[in-house]
């Protein structure tokens, strides 16, 4: 993939229960499948929609090396994972997210296809975010046998998240993630930033009040909910039950427009 600047290329989600995703983002919202493959500790495939971000998700192997995502598992049962932002220089941002004062943890640059870096939940507001500097053919797999044939394309149109400090997240997902600022405003019980990338992917930054009691140092944050929208296909009744149930089993919270 050959990018500029940084896009936000997909979110993550954790879960033991992949047949539930397929369901899920493939039969009922449309996902197409892109590719995936093994990783050391754990198995990953994205979909992709009419419109915006990927999705994709991952489940561990039972390795020696599943241990980071069987404790989110075990911690916080199955959900979004991580925000992933493919950027044209892995170096560049590392520096910058430095000057931000964030720490990335997990850094690999041996793979000259995909090097990486993490940003802890405590300094990114809630979630993990994988940076990853992609270059070469992608991991050409076969699409799972139990993914079904994609239903009516949806537009994976927004994704919200909740933060303790706008202004400290605008700095993050602004000023070094490249987010294009589509609106800001205040809402009854909250200020909203709406942000954009160039494939489309929206991000909307909530502030929500800090938990009690506030750590000293953490920054807090939780994933809001995942927009999906059709454009002249109303989804059914049956439809909307489905996905609430699937969306339950994956730990996810999703808001259907039509």
């Amino acid at each position: 993939m050959l990018v500029t600047k940084p896009v936000l290329d997909h979110v993550a989600i954790g879960t033991a229960a992949v047949a539930d995703g397929w369901q899920l983002f493939g039969g009922l919202l449309g996902g197409a499948w892109v590719y995936g493959g093994d990783s050391p500790g754990f198995w990953w495939g994205q979909l992709r929609f009419g419109a915006g971000p990927k999705i994709e998700l991952i489940t561990p192997t039972s390795s020696p090396d599943s241990a980071f995502l069987e404790r989110f598992l075990a911690a916080r049962g199955p959900g979004p994972h991580h925000l992933n932002f493919i950027v044209p220089d892995i170096a560049s941002m590392l520096r910058r997210v430095l000057a931000l004062g964030i720490e990335p943890v997990g850094v690999n640059l041996e793979n000259a296809n995909w090097k990486e870096g993490f940003l802890h939940p405590r300094d990114a507001y809630g979630i993990v975010i994988q940076v990853a500097e992609q270059s070469g053919r992608p991991p050409e797999l076969a699409p799972p046998a139990d993914l079904p044939s994609p239903g009516p394309s949806a537009a994976f149109a927004l994704i919200e998240h909740y933060v303790d400090d706008l202004a400290g997240a605008m700095r993050l997902f602004r000023d070094v993630l490249a987010g294009e600022v589509v609106s800001e405003h205040d809402s009854a019980s909250a200020a909203v930033a709406d942000l954009s990338w160039e494939n489309g992917a929206r991000l909307r930054l909530r502030q929500a009040p800090p938990p009690e009691p506030v750590k000293v140092g953490a920054r807090s944050g939780a994933p809001g909910a995942l927009y999906f929208a059709r454009d002249g296909q109303p989804f059914s009744p049956a439809e909307r039950s489905r996905v609430a149930d699937l969306s339950a089993r994956l730990g996810v919270s999703l808001a259907l427009d039509s």
